[in-house]
């Protein structure tokens, strides 16, 4: 997919001398919560505070990087095993687990959703019960593990399907090797914006999201504008669910061209 030339990053975000070596790529989650709307699918979004240290103003998707409690592996767990999800994004087992455990984890922490149940089958319709350990995942005072078993809940890896892989730039001093896990919103619950990183969160279609980035209302990144572009030519949650995508790792790289910096992926014949 070739980028658009509107794309480009601010100055800021581009370090003045580059790491030498580049920085090791730390495994994280990032979850496109879905739902239908009247004109198709929604998404839901937030709008990172200013000054965080990784993509700070910008808008994205619920998620962060993989802690290393995520690799618990006392946990309740239905649906595709880890090996499964290993072979889908190119790692090893372990890795594959924290991933779906930090995609659960992040989910409930920065949206208020949770993808677990009290049976295999079953899945929670009403988390404000568990706001106290919401807020003990945030501050790291338990574990993803801990809270589902002080409760007897599984946790639903069947309800995620993985979407894609993207590695951060290695011009980038905070590099990230993101999967992108998309799921529908459990019917019962709702996403929130009760997170101290999000300034704003909101539902929107991807083609409205598209229209306010082309208006300068919103700043993307660019896994963020492929991934809703991809989904903006869904016809509903279904269709985005039951996508059979080969997960490839995108690693772009970043150049400065026509006065500012811009994102180039493998497949763009314009590079230099």
């Amino acid at each position: 997919m070739r980028l658009p030339p509107e794309l480009t990053l601010p100055d800021s975000m581009v370090p003045a001398e580059p790491p030498d070596p580049p920085a090791t790529p730390r495994d994280a989650a990032t979850v496109v919560l879905l739902r239908n709307g009247p004109h198709g699918p929604e998404v839901f979004l937030q709008r990172r505070v200013r000054g965080m240290p990784f993509a700070g103003g910008m808008t994205a998707f619920p998620g962060g990087g993989v802690d290393e409690r995520d690799e618990e592996a006392r946990i309740a767990w239905a649906g595709p095993p880890p090996s499964w999800w290993a072979t889908r994004f190119g790692c090893g087992e372990e890795v594959a687990r924290a991933l779906v455990c930090a995609a659960v984890r992040e989910t409930f922490e920065e949206a208020g959703v949770l993808l677990a149940g009290t049976a295999p089958d079953a899945v929670v319709t009403e988390t404000d019960r568990y706001a106290a350990e919401r807020q003990a995942l945030v501050a790291k005072e338990i574990s993803l593990a801990e809270m589902l078993d002080e409760h007897e809940l599984v946790l639903r890896a069947d309800l995620l399907r993985p979407w894609s892989n993207w590695v951060t730039p290695a011009l980038e001093p905070r590099r990230y090797d993101t999967r992108f896990f998309v799921t529908a919103v459990p019917e019962g619950q709702r996403a929130d914006g009760f997170t101290g990183e999000a300034a704003e969160a909101y539902w929107s279609r991807p083609t409205t999201v598209l229209e306010t980035w082309r208006s300068g209302e919103c700043g993307l990144l660019p896994p963020t504008w492929v991934t809703l572009t991809e989904l903006a030519a869904c016809s509903d949650v279904t269709e985005v669910l039951n996508s059979d995508r080969e997960i490839d790792k995108t690693i772009p790289r970043i150049v400065h061209r026509d006065g500012a910096w811009r994102v180039v992926l493998a497949d763009d014949h314009d590079r230099p």
